[in-house]
């Protein structure tokens, strides 16, 4: 069904990445264009709205599980918030595995449907539960693996970006945020979701 080989491929290229010097600081290495307006990355809540929150993630990371309602919840509440989801698959081959699923299915209208059923399960995943995890949220995974398998170069260079972003911003690993023009590392609760949120209209 899937092909381990062809959803592995971006590893080859974080590899790559990895070999660039580590860049710091927001203002002088990246735009604002780049990390809030990828035209690849998946964006929830209001695609409008006068605040982006962009959120680094990996499916098998506990704390981006566990903060990830609070996350929903947190821009569904404020309604004028957009949430650009950046995979930064950093838990190994599952990960990369899951990021290519979940991002094949944001092609044929399925993203937000994959994402919340791997988000909702504990950290720990293989390839086989990514694969009947998305079975049994209703998803046809042969519709996602060619997606996956048409999108290839797209999702690649996309999981890149994001991985160069991430290492631009000095993030240690995730969850980590960009919310107006601050950054943060870790967990954020609701509350401290809904401050950074004021924070970045302030300013």
């Amino acid at each position: 069904m899937f092909n381990r080989r062809q959803f592995l491929s971006v590893v080859a290229g974080s590899t790559l990445a990895s070999t660039l010097p580590v860049r710091s600081g927001f203002a002088a290495q990246l735009t604002q264009k780049e990390v809030f307006r990828d035209p690849d990355a998946p964006v929830l809540g209001n695609l409008k709205g006068d605040v982006t929150i962009v959120e680094f993630f990996d499916y098998q990371c506990p704390y981006c599980k566990k903060s990830h309602p609070d996350v929903k919840a947190a821009v569904a509440e404020d309604g004028n918030v957009r949430l650009v989801m950046k995979d930064w698959p950093v838990f190994g081959d599952a990960s990369v595995f899951a990021s290519q699923a979940v991002l094949g299915a944001n092609e044929i209208g399925a993203y937000e449907k994959a994402m919340d059923a791997l988000m909702a399960t504990p950290a720990s995943l293989s390839e086989d539960d990514v694969k009947r995890l998305l079975t049994t949220a209703g998803l046809d995974l042969s519709k996602i693996a060619e997606a996956v398998q048409q999108n290839d170069k797209k999702i690649s260079d996309l999981l890149t970006r994001n991985y160069n972003q991430a290492m631009a911003f000095n993030f240690a690993g995730t969850p980590s945020f960009v919310i107006g023009t601050a950054t943060y590392s870790g967990l954020l609760g609701k509350d401290q979701l809904h401050d950074a949120i004021k924070q970045a209209r302030a300013t």
